[in-house]
């Protein structure tokens, strides 16, 4: 069955070129002037807008109408969410505590330290107070250099809780029975049962646990790897499940736009918060107050260094000769090239060394706990700059970046670098210049609304135009969450779809570069690519993909039917005829396709990358 499977994904890439380039003659200005049919304008709101239509999501639009659907979704405030949203957000609790209580809770390497120093407190939680003992334990081994095999042994042995059938079980049962234990497990023994059981029985169990154990289990095993499993579920279960859609796509958008590394030292702890209240919040206000709050946010400020940036001459007086902190230019040269005018913006090296002068003293109060914006005053570069032109005089303090903001964004290039970009992600690779100028106007009359620029947007033809229908190629994230939408997947364990997109290429918070990932085709177009697609699909349709489970008795045998159920339209012929051959194929090799495999081939074709 399995080298059938390869045939058939073989068979399919073989129709890659039909879906890795449009002809230039196909995206020429003459096409973004031809108009789309009422049934393409509503598929095309819903793939650009959202991430992925859903059943039902097509009627849903053409009842209310295309204008009026995108009003509602330029306002999400009015939107009701998703009850089932809150539900699965609930107990991703980093996403909501500060920044000192995810440390505390969480704990860093530095602050275990502490612990085994007895200058901290051990957690209050007994299955975090159990890992950190652990971790304590083994440094003080490793000190001594005695034996380090899991020194911390459980109060209760987990023979005295569990029978030995239940044991077997666990260890050795189908994953229904396990599900079945565990969910029976009741809250007052929860944590008992998770100090006693070994490490690696606790990662076996992690897909087949209801979310409170699995927590546990995953706090228990790593504590610091809670932060980032709530914000991969956190942000998937909102793309999959969130009715205010084009909210969450703009989360993604900014935060690339201003992409800070989730795994650099602190920023583990500070990315939530970021998320949170830099980027969330902003998303369709003002650019200004965007680059403000990005720029004061101590996840930016510990990832581009500038929390270390002091002024020269002071840092030639605390050095004393020796190397040490020093004016650093990379959030300067980061905040110019990407932030704001972009690398053809008109800005010098000149303008990123003034620009970083301005931005000494704006660090980070207390970094090792808690981790909050301040102004240093005593750091500050009291000298006069001159940025872009603009003097700006000596004896200044917090000031001098609030002005070096003002004057980015106000700035012509800003206007056109911010409104290519968002033209990018929502119409094509290469928007027509007339859309551009129009959007231009918007953020220069409007100071930078960003709601009033993407709204002149989606309001144009060339947004609603041939040009733009389907040009977009969907980035792994966009491509899973949209096969989970549109097979109506019911997911209760997200984090394995975040390991499948990382193998796609796209890990979740973890490009390591300040650009963000792209939002142009090229990043994502490769055999290799097109070939993972493919298993994913075949593997979500056929119920192998941990936590996310299908109803297969949607799909039917007849091709075609199952491809407009996952297209919302129909297939094109040269899909048609790539999933008639691979079935023929497998049908040589004596095996009957199932209606589950006749789906997971439409999601990994041609027709189902594009957006």
């Amino acid at each position: 069955m399995q080298k059938t499977l390869v045939v058939a994904l073989s068979v399919l890439c073989l129709t890659a070129p039909a879906w890795t380039t449009k002809k230039k003659t196909e995206v020429d200005a003459k096409r973004f002037q031809e108009k789309l049919t009422k049934d393409e304008q509503v598929l095309h709101v819903l793939d650009r807008l959202t991430y992925g239509p859903r059943p039902g999501d097509l009627e849903a639009v053409k009842k209310l109408g295309i204008k009026k659907w995108i009003d509602q979704q330029l306002h999400p405030d009015g939107i009701k969410e998703n009850s089932e949203l809150a539900a699965r957000l609930a107990p991703l609790e980093t996403l909501r505590i500060s920044q000192g209580d995810v440390q505390a809770n969480y704990p860093t390497p530095q602050m275990i330290r502490q612990v085994a120093q007895g200058r901290m407190p051990l957690p209050e939680d007994p299955v975090a107070r159990m890992a950190v003992e652990r971790q304590v334990r083994r440094l003080k081994v490793k000190k001594d250099d005695k034996d380090s095999a899991d020194p911390v042994q459980p109060a209760t042995p987990l023979n005295k809780l569990l029978t030995e059938e239940q044991i077997k079980t666990l260890r050795n049962g189908t994953a229904d029975q396990k599900k079945e234990i565990l969910a029976s497990i009741p809250a007052d023994k929860q944590d008992d049962i998770v100090i006693s059981m070994p490490q690696g029985l606790r990662g076996q169990l992690m897909a087949a646990a209801p979310e409170p154990l699995r927590r546990k289990f995953m706090l228990a095993n790593a504590p610091q790897q809670v932060i980032d499993f709530d914000l991969t579920e956190g942000k998937l279960y909102r793309a999959i499940l969130s009715n205010r859609q084009l909210q969450e796509q703009l989360v993604d958008f900014w935060y690339n736009h201003f992409n800070v590394f989730l795994d650099k030292g602190n920023d583990r702890y500070l990315v939530p918060t970021y998320e949170r209240e830099a980027i969330r919040p902003h998303v369709l206000g003002h650019f200004r107050d965007l680059l403000e709050s990005t720029a004061t946010a101590p996840a930016m400020l510990f990832y581009l260094d500038n929390w270390q940036s002091v002024a020269p001459e002071i840092a030639r007086r605390q050095n004393k000769g020796k190397q040490g902190r020093g004016l650093n230019e990379n959030y300067g040269r980061e905040l110019l090239e990407l932030h704001t005018l972009g690398v053809d913006g008109g800005y010098t090296q000149k303008d990123v060394t003034e620009v970083a002068r301005c931005f000494t003293g704006w660090t980070i109060k207390n970094p090792q706990a808690g981790s909050t914006y301040t102004y240093n005053d005593r750091v500050h570069d009291k000298g006069e700059k001159i940025v872009l032109g603009v003097k700006i005089p000596a004896g200044g303090g917090r000031e001098d970046g609030e002005k070096v903001l003002d004057i980015l964004a106000r700035h012509p290039s800003t206007a056109r670098f911010i409104s290519k970009k968002l033209a990018q992600r929502f119409v094509a690779d290469e928007p027509p210049q007339e859309l551009l100028d129009r959007m231009v106007k918007t953020f220069t009359d409007t100071n930078g609304d960003i709601r009033a620029v993407i709204s002149t947007m989606l309001n144009s033809k060339e947004f609603l135009s041939q040009g733009a229908y389907q040009s977009k190629i969907k980035t792994p994230f966009e491509m899973i969450v949209s096969a989970v939408r549109a097979t109506g997947a019911n997911v209760d364990y997200a984090f394995p779809l975040a390991n499948r997109i990382a193998q796609l290429g796209q890990p979740l918070y973890r490009k390591l570069e300040p650009t963000g990932y792209s939002n142009t085709n090229a990043e994502w177009i490769n055999s290799a690519s097109l070939l993972a697609r493919m298993n994913f699909a075949l593997d979500l349709t056929q119920n192998k993909v941990q936590g996310s489970k299908v109803d297969q008795t949607r799909f039917k045998d007849d091709p075609v039917h199952t491809a407009r159920l996952m297209l919302f339209t129909n297939p094109t012929a040269p899909t048609r005829e790539a999933i008639e051959r691979a079935l023929a194929e497998q049908k040589s090799k004596n095996v009957a396709p199932s209606p589950a495999l006749v789906a997971g081939l439409v999601l990994g074709s041609p027709d189902f990358q594009r957006r």
